[in-house]
């Protein structure tokens, strides 16, 4: 693991190349039926942790620098702004401009970028007193080693389906869901699964917890740990590689070097020492360590910040395929590129919205949780009818596509792409080219993925809308009715 660079001398953060080295650690990576061998290296994910390490490269530019980092208060070194702590409106905008740079650079298509967990972990540093003193402390050093190193973090915070009709206790393997099966004076036990690990093979550490909520009985799955991903017994099960079936970044521009990965965290009987423990055996904690800290709150306004960008960049897909088309003319293209505009602007402003008329956390200040769990139910449904925009506009175009770049190489071929795709504003390669990265970002398994997870990151409808419930004034509203009601009688008198 990288250590905090403390020389007065150098200042300088994270760059790629040190990300890369920090993660050939030897961790268990389960692929095809095979053991993975140096991940890192590997074609199913070489490419996309190559994507990830540009972004610590980015960050670590000279130019960059003062925009994408801040110098810890602990070591004197500068390290990623994902771990800034905002006591200002002026702060937070400052921060959300760092990792809008960051999302420019996967068009938004890194999901669990770095800057998502450290969002969490920040949050629940600001509110670290709700832990108590032995697991605050924890927390709080936990905290400053992940900030001073800057680490990449990812979570597995949600049990595997399994029965879903049932909870983690009434399973048909009691360990089916990760529990603590042992403890001792140096730390807890833990067996059995959870997911979505996502970005795993990128990631240098996991935070391990429990998001739905659990009741009486139920305490050995109220855990929060912090787990090294080579620790002993940690099994990694990859879904299928996106990166590894690319033919080419010409066939696959997005998926060929944006594919983060999700796999099954599997807990073979893992120790974790009690200095990386944050709750244990506490269900009301469990819970309360997401929604009594900005933690929920925070990790999901990153969530719109990438969001954001991806759909400015989808916009701009809409708009190339139109004009590649030569449809842009046509009135109702015209309406539908408008409405689209008009979401992602909604979209931009639901953001500011909640910087804004953010809300003080003791000596922080963190975006306002009504103005984002709206956004989060207004995008959940404006994804899958974003991206059926860009089906619509696109026609057969994504369909009709040449197999792949080699026949760019048969000069019979070639002549006949060059007749049979043709634009009024660019040549048969320029249209290839778009539609290609319109298929792969739309239609392709990468990007039925991408609408998969832009519906369900954040829970199923029902789970956002009750945030919506939850954090909504109904005071203010009923009471305007009641204020007005209280004006007339049954004679109508007013």
């Amino acid at each position: 693991m990288l250590q905090p660079n403390c020389s007065s001398e150098t200042y300088m953060p994270k760059d790629g190349a040190q990300h890369l080295a920090s993660l050939q650690d030897g961790r268990q990576i389960f692929l095809d039926g095979k053991s993975v061998h140096d991940h890192v290296h590997h074609p199913a994910f070489c490419a996309s942790i190559a994507s990830a390490a540009r972004m610590f490269d980015f960050q670590s530019e000279l130019e960059n620098q003062n925009r994408m980092t801040f110098v810890s208060p602990k070591t004197g070194e500068r390290v990623s702004r994902m771990w800034q702590l905002p006591t200002s409106y002026d702060e937070l905008v400052e921060r959300r401009k760092a990792l809008e740079a960051w999302a420019e650079l996967s068009c938004g298509f890194l999901g669990r970028s770095p800057d998502h967990v450290a969002s969490v972990l920040s949050a629940m540093y600001m509110g670290r007193e709700l832990f108590g003193e032995k697991q605050g402390q924890a927390v709080a050093d936990y905290y400053e080693y992940a900030r001073d190193n800057d680490l990449y973090l990812t979570y597995a915070i949600i049990s595997p389906q399994a029965n879903r009709s049932r909870g983690p206790s009434e399973q048909a393997d009691e360990f089916l869901a990760a529990g603590v099966v042992d403890e001792d004076a140096e730390g807890i036990s833990i067996l059995g699964a959870k997911m979505l690990a996502t970005g795993i093979p990128m990631a240098n550490e996991v935070m391990v917890a429990a998001i739905q909520p659990l009741k009486p009985g139920e305490e050995k799955y109220s855990f929060t740990v912090m787990l090294s991903l080579n620790a002993k017994g940690v099994k990694l099960l990859s879904r299928k590689s996106f990166e590894a079936s690319a033919v080419s970044a010409f066939d696959n521009p997005l998926s060929s070097t944006f594919d983060e990965n999700d796999s099954i965290l599997y807990l073979d009987d893992v120790k974790v020492p009690w200095n990386r423990v944050f709750v244990h055996n506490d269900i009301q904690l469990a819970q309360a360590q997401w929604y009594s800290t900005p933690a929920h709150v925070y990790q999901n306004y990153q969530c719109q910040i990438r969001l954001s960008v991806k759909m400015r960049f989808l916009l701009g897909l809409a708009r190339k395929i139109a004009e590649t088309n030569g449809i842009l003319e046509i009135p109702s293209v015209r309406e539908m590129l408008g409405q689209m505009a008009a979401e992602v602007s909604m979209v931009e402003g639901m953001l500011e919205a909640m910087e804004i008329s953010g809300i003080r956390f003791g000596s922080y200040f963190v975006p306002n949780g009504r103005r984002l769990y709206s956004s989060m139910v207004l995008t959940q449904q404006l994804y899958p009818k974003f991206i059926g925009h860009l089906r619509e506009l696109s026609g057969g175009g994504m369909i009709m596509l040449p197999s792949s770049v080699n026949d760019f190489e048969n000069v019979e071929i070639a002549r006949l792409i060059g007749k049979t795709q043709c634009s009024p504003v660019t040549d048969a390669m320029g249209r290839v080219k778009l539609f290609k990265l319109a298929w792969v970002a739309v239609g392709s398994e990468f990007g039925s993925r991408h609408l998969q997870y832009e519906m369900f990151y954040a829970g199923a409808n029902m789970v956002t809308r009750g945030h919506a419930f939850r954090t909504t004034d109904w005071e203010s509203s009923t009471g305007m009715v009641d204020r007005f009601m209280r004006t007339y009688d049954l004679a109508g008198r007013r």
